[in-house]
């Protein structure tokens, strides 16, 4: 097999990839914790080994378009590097260190509060970095290796990420307290004929579950009302507006109640959602994620009302 003698080092692809992202000398140092000069010197430097200008030094700072094409593959060789680096740790201990986790808006504030502190005492030397996005922007950072792991509703679109199953949650319809579907214990789909839905904002997956879950019903979407969390869904409820539906863990007895608003369950077979972890394959904190969504499942276990 023939010898690759490699000039490059990842300190100065890290350099460049800093530069592409400030478009700036200085921040770039900043950002790699190096003095400008020596920032300066390493790309370069790197540029002589290549034979090729890769920056545009001018009043503005610009990649050439090698240069572009090179911070390309950088990023991909540093995401592969830290992936090895993670490797390493997580075979020496997988409960250890940094885990980033993602989870939606209409999962993170209501999933959290049961499960962080036990997750806290049963790894104890494990760190969870929280991040809160809507499903697709989510999956655009585990794709680019900025999330290990994400914690969203099924079914994914079209992604190619592994997925585990953690718990299955319920829909409840929310009603204005005084209303007179609220005199009844469970509501039929065909109850809700007339109704007007509030809902979320586009790219919130719960939007199109309830949209999905309601359509059997002749319900009308609010025409000019659109939440941005399902907080404020409670509230314009409360208010009188309309209906909505609410996952179980967002509901009473879970969730905050809201006084003026009365929660009904809808008959069988009741609407409901899938709740998952989703990572990449062959991912270098696999083993870890693996213990985390067990530890998940268990503790959703008990709660026997989902």
């Amino acid at each position: 097999m023939k010898a690759i003698n490699l000039h490059l080092s990842l300190r100065a692809l890290g350099y460049l990839v800093a530069l592409a992202e400030t478009r700036h000398f200085g921040r770039a140092a900043e950002l790699c914790f190096v003095s400008q000069p020596t920032l300066s010197a390493q790309l370069k430097k790197m540029e002589e080994q290549l034979g090729v200008q890769l920056v545009e030094r001018g009043q503005s700072v610009r990649l050439t378009e090698v240069g572009a094409r090179v911070v390309e593959r950088a990023r991909r060789i540093i995401d592969e590097a830290r992936e090895i680096e993670e490797l390493a740790r997580n075979v020496q201990d997988p409960l250890a260190g940094e885990l980033r986790v993602g989870l939606i808006p209409t999962v993170g504030p209501y999933l959290l509060p049961h499960i962080a502190a036990p997750l806290r005492a049963r790894f104890p030397r494990l760190k969870l970095l929280l991040l809160e996005h809507q499903t697709r922007r989510l999956l655009e950072l585990l794709k680019d290796g900025e999330l290990d792991v994400a914690i969203l509703a099924l079914p994914l679109p079209g992604e190619r990420v592994t997925t585990r199953a953690l718990y299955s949650e319920r829909f409840q319809v929310a009603l204005p307290e005084h209303h007179p579907l609220a005199k009844r214990k469970r509501l039929g789909l065909e109850d809700l004929d007339g109704e007007t839905l509030l809902l979320l904002e586009d790219g919130h997956c719960l939007r199109d579950q309830a949209l999905e879950a309601c359509s059997l019903a002749r319900v009308r979407e609010a025409p000019d009302f659109r939440a941005t969390s399902l907080e404020t869904l409670r509230q314009m409820v409360a208010a009188g507006i309309g209906i909505t539906l609410l996952p179980n863990l967002a509901a009473e007895p879970y969730g905050i109640g809201t006084p003026g608003l009365t929660l009904r369950r809808l008959k069988d077979p009741e609407p409901a959602r899938t709740i998952a972890a989703a990572w990449r394959p062959g991912c270098a904190r696999e083993e870890t994620i693996t213990h985390l969504c067990s530890a998940i499942e268990a503790l959703m276990r008990d709660i026997r009302q989902l």
